[in-house]
């Protein structure tokens, strides 16, 4: 039983603007909660140590209430998920798990639940309800982990070479793992029979049942705080807020179509250049995404599902608008996205599709930002590394695997440089502490640091890449997934590109999308990407490049800048 929303604009139904304020954050709190329940209960480093995981709140519309600061691809996606689970008959006591690309997830190693809330009548304040109260669906508690490993062809679930889903790991259509309150073991132990280091994800999968189940006690607080009525009309108002906002940042942009292509460099089974064309339409109030025009459906692993287009396309509305506007709904509604089915950016099954998720949409960042660019100059930045850097690398006899997406350089602002060393675009992870890394793994780091002279010159210059060298101490399968190794993130108004990104093993090169058996000994070495360079070279700053010097940060010649 869910409720319907109400769209009538009643004084009745108003809530003033404090009551807003203090309904707005606590709503977003609960979603923060639910994710550190998440990070403290998780076993795997992906998790606990990189944070690659996203937890939200939606209404029973599937309507995305607030979410937790946490992965631009995962959020932007989670609708998707709970639209699915809506066609499923969602009862109160249940939580369902999917991870299928096409029915609501995103790749194969992002496991999401979602748990329909029923808190019933906490009666404080709130009018006295029938019996169904209790069963009455009020929303959806949603979690997204990236798991290290789904099954699949190699240690890791991200196969370079991967040509059909089928492929790339166990995939789960929207399935109830708890039902009526009761966990279903048998459901459980068909994932884990089909997925490596099996201990490992029941300890993820039970720390993201206890995020949502953190959801439902905040929620039934927020009912016994404020009354069951106001939070409910609070959803809707909430969405209304961001809304109204994001349509006055539109509006103040010019009216216009805006057009931008970028390349990926090759999907795994072919080299060549993979073409990503946008139209974007600001019309009054409204924003049109059209890529029309892109790349057909690939078949490698390039895909990347029109929820994944989405997320991106998403994430730079609003870079380019306030980001002090609530991330919800309501952000979302004056933005439409187009893809062609059976392209790129909208494949059809069995579509390989686990590099669609961590690199093309980083490409489809890249390429929108480009397009706004002509409407927003000043707010666009110069491209960023453009890539996730993923390195796999697992045991053959599945004991362990290790999963990391590695920082690069941040592209130059219009007033300032760009930061060293982060993630960029759809990614917002921590890295993997060496302590832990070599505590959990037999891997060693033999280096982590900075590259001097990677950041594009500019008047304010690129953030520098990384370069992260690890010896495998035990026969393993390493997968690479990485872009932006033969076309440089570029500079803009006359700022420099910045440099490529190089992947090595015992020192030789390998391609950019790569899966290869190494012995024990073997050194993996990623060099990440720089951001390009804002404004011309000539006009830096003397201190700013004295300054970069004695850093380390340039160790080149700047004869004639």
């Amino acid at each position: 039983m869910t409720r319907e929303t109400n769209t009538e604009n009643d004084s009745d139904d108003s809530i003033d603007p404090v009551t807003l304020e203090v309904l707005r954050n606590q709503l977003e709190s609960v979603a923060e909660e639910m994710g550190q329940t998440l990070i403290r209960g998780a076993y795997s480093p992906n998790i606990k140590e990189r944070r690659d995981c996203s937890t939200a709140l939606f209404d029973a519309d599937g309507r995305m209430i607030a979410q937790a600061e946490h992965i631009p691809v995962h959020l932007g996606a989670m609708p998707a998920a709970v639209d699915a689970v809506l066609e499923y008959d969602p009862r109160p006591g249940d939580v369902f798990v999917l991870n299928d690309p096409f029915t609501g997830g995103t790749h194969l190693p992002d496991v999401t639940m979602v748990s329909p809330i029923a808190p019933g009548n906490s009666g404080a304040g709130g009018s006295e309800t029938d019996g169904d109260a209790a069963d009455e669906i009020v929303g959806f508690a949603v979690s997204r982990a990236h798991h290290a490993d789904v099954g699949g062809m190699t240690p890791g679930s991200m196969p370079a070479g991967a040509q059909e889903i089928y492929q790339e790991g166990l995939r789960l259509p929207p399935t109830r793992l708890v039902e009526g309150g009761e966990r279903r073991t048998d459901v459980q132990s068909l994932i884990l029979a089909n997925v490596r280091n099996p201990t490992e994800r029941r300890a993820d999968l039970r720390a993201q049942l206890a995020a949502n189940e953190r959801a439902e006690t905040r929620l039934a607080a927020l009912f016994e705080e404020h009354g069951r009525e106001t939070v409910l009309r609070g959803f809707d108002a909430v969405i209304d807020y961001s809304r109204e906002r994001i349509e006055d940042e539109i509006a103040a942009l010019p009216d216009g179509t805006y057009e931008a292509s970028d390349r990926l460099e090759g999907d795994g089974v072919t080299d060549d250049d993979i073409e990503i064309t946008v139209a974007v339409t600001i019309d009054g109030t409204t924003v049109d995404v059209d890529f029309a025009g892109s790349a057909g459906q690939l078949e490698g692993n390039l895909n990347a599902p029109i929820a994944v287009a989405k997320s991106a396309v998403y994430f730079v509305v609003r870079c380019i608008t306030d980001p002090e506007i609530p991330p919800n709904h309501g952000c979302y509604e004056p933005v439409s996205v187009h893809a062609p089915e059976g392209s790129l950016l909208n494949p059809e099954p069995p579509a390989a599709v686990v590099g669609g998720n961590v690199e093309t949409s980083q490409r489809v960042t890249d390429v929108v930002f480009t397009a706004l660019a002509g409407a927003a100059p000043e707010r666009v930045p110069a491209q960023g590394q453009g890539t996730m850097n993923n390195l796999t690398i697992g045991a053959r006899d599945g004991s362990f695997t290790y999963y990391e997406t590695i920082g690069g350089g941040f592209g130059a602002r219009a007033d300032r440089d760009g930061m060293d060393g982060v993630q960029v675009g759809m990614t917002n992870t921590l890295n993997t502490p060496i302590e832990s890394l070599e505590t959990e793994y037999p891997l060693r780091v033999e280096r982590y640091a900075l590259r001097p002279n990677s950041g594009g010159r500019g008047r304010f210059r690129g953030g520098l890449g990384l370069e992260r060298t690890v010896t495998v101490e035990t026969d393993a399968t390493v997968s690479l997934l990485t872009e932006r190794r033969r076309h440089a993130p570029k500079g803009v108004a006359g700022g420099e590109n910045g440099a490529l990104g190089e992947n090595l093993i015992d020192g030789e090169p390998v391609p950019a999308k790569t899966t290869v058996d190494v012995d024990a000994g073997a050194t993996v070495a990623v060099r990440t990407p720089g951001g390009g360079g804002h404004g011309e070279p000539s006009e830096r700053d003397a201190a700013a490049l004295e300054a970069d010097r004695a850093a380390g940060k340039r160790t080149e010649s700047d004869e004639g800048v």
